[in-house]
């Protein structure tokens, strides 16, 4: 079991000890019940009830029950970037579905993490901060605990993280930075993408800032290569917003893009920068470019 030690302060002090630690480390109900009924909360040493009010100084230890994922293990290739006690960080290969769904249940990322679990003599239930669609490759972070995912979907929804990624996209856009602020709305049933929607009213608010880092001319057709931060985080938001301004991605048919030189979309999760929620550090994490890549952006003659 994971261990979560903290002293009381002042603020803290005269409160509910099972409404700090909820507050504290924002536990789900399902793991305040199992820390409820198996007696895993200490005060100075001593178990105590979660309705215990506490006093400026205590000592809590709070036992945090392991958990694992029930995936079947498949040998689905895992390429880790960096890994503590708390964090997994991969750089996700394109063509694999990072979790279980309707139409991919096996051949997930989630089935190969079992296997490299069992390789690695490893047991964590397994939490992804960030999605990457099945054709997009990059960095995609797994939280070993909840208190890790908890923290980082805080910082998150904070815009405390800093996303970065790099594509390839038809076009030349007339600006090199600026930022696309369109509301995307939610999923249409029976359709498998999202659009840019007249307002915030009836959709999600959406930014996405693009830096153009170069352009070329092959052909009669213009393409890009472009440096992209996420400022918030819907689904399909970089290909949605691009598409909509008239410079879709590359290989990807689903927003109109040119699928005659790639067979993907051409887009890449390069960097993930945040602070680790249990070391007092800030990781900024890069993911080299998958081959195929590095191939299409040399043939262009645009260079990284």
């Amino acid at each position: 079991m994971e261990k979560l030690t903290f002293t009381v302060n002042a603020e803290e002090a005269g409160q509910q000890v099972k409404k700090v630690v909820r507050s504290k480390f924002r536990l789900s109900s399902r793991m305040m019940t199992k820390i409820k009924y198996n007696d895993l909360i200490t005060i100075n040493g001593s178990k105590m009830p979660g309705y215990i009010v506490l006093n400026e100084g205590d000592v809590v230890v709070v036992s945090i029950p392991d958990e694992q994922s029930q995936f079947p293990a498949e040998d689905i290739p895992i390429y880790p970037i960096y890994e503590d006690e708390d964090l997994l960080i991969i750089n996700k290969q394109a063509g694999i579905t990072v979790h279980p769904t309707k139409g991919h249940p096996l051949h997930t990322i989630a089935n190969g993490l079992m296997t490299y679990m069992n390789n690695t003599n490893q047991n964590f239930k397994v939490r992804f901060v960030n999605r990457l669609d099945m054709d997009t490759s990059g960095v995609l972070l797994i939280a070993k605990n909840q208190i890790v995912h908890a923290d980082l979907n805080r910082q998150m929804m904070a815009n405390k993280t800093e996303k970065t990624y790099y594509a390839v996209v038809s076009g030349c856009p007339n600006k090199n930075h600026f930022i696309i602020d369109l509301p995307i709305g939610g999923p249409d049933p029976g359709k498998i993408g999202r659009k840019v929607v007249d307002s915030s009213e009836d959709g999600f608010p959406s930014q996405t800032e693009v830096t153009l880092l170069q352009s070329i001319k092959k052909g009669e057709n213009d393409f890009s290569l472009l440096k992209i931060k996420l400022l918030t985080g819907r689904t399909h938001q970089i290909r949605v917003h691009l598409s909509h301004i008239g410079y879709p991605i590359v290989g990807d048919p689903l927003y109109g893009g040119n699928t005659e030189i790639f067979p993907r979309q051409a887009l890449h999760a390069e960097a993930f920068r945040f602070k680790h929620p249990l070391k007092d550090i800030v990781l900024d994490i890069h993911a080299p470019l998958p081959d195929d890549f590095k191939a299409l952006i040399e043939s262009m003659g645009f260079a990284l």
